[in-house]
């Protein structure tokens, strides 16, 4: 099995796609890494991109907020993105660059062995659900797979873009909420 020692020395070191000529920092990941749930964004935005930091921008401090209503905080959950250089321009990152970064997911993953995996955002919710997943039609629903309870809500960003959405995204955080305490009493 792979270090997290090994694992940051590969991630800074990558160059498997186009990414890695305009990123400052890669942005591997932030947390517990003994959580037992993990939020994975699509990707760094400029600000994580110079702090080599997920979610440090106005949509880190709003995930924060959505964390603290439930109860957590950044020390007691992990949070990554699905790729960990950025995008240009914010862009949604490309099939090729998200299929090169997801053996970097599945590695963080496998070394924080979380019971519960919450998807922010429709890129981490094709990316790691199914590739045909609606953010609007399934977001909030529950999949189990390979021992893992899998859910997904509105990216935090969205969220600030239309406050409308804010209501879903509570029952979202609240189901996540019911789903940590189920699995911690088992």
């Amino acid at each position: 099995m792979i270090t997290w020692e090994e694992l940051e020395k590969i991630v800074n070191n990558c160059q498997r796609c186009e990414l890695c000529r305009s990123r400052h920092n890669v942005v591997l990941g932030v947390g517990n890494r003994n959580a037992d749930i993990m939020f994975v964004g699509e990707g760094p935005s400029y600000h994580e991109d110079m702090q080599g930091e997920p979610f440090v921008d106005p949509a880190g401090k709003l995930l924060d907020k959505m964390l603290a209503s439930i109860g957590l905080d950044r020390q007691k959950v992990y949070i990554a993105n699905v790729v960990k250089c950025r995008p240009p321009g914010n862009r949604d990152p490309l099939p090729e660059e998200r299929a090169f970064c997801l053996n970097y997911l599945r590695v963080q993953y496998m070394l924080v062995n979380p019971k519960i995996i919450v998807c922010l955002g429709r890129i981490a919710a094709i990316s790691l659900i199914s590739p045909d997943f609606s953010i609007t039609r399934s977001r909030g629903k529950w999949i189990y797979k390979k021992g893992v309870e899998f859910t997904a809500t509105y990216h935090p960003s969205a969220l600030l873009r239309d406050e409308s959405k804010k209501r879903l995204a509570w029952e979202d955080l609240k189901s996540i909420r019911e789903k940590l305490n189920e699995l911690e009493n088992k």
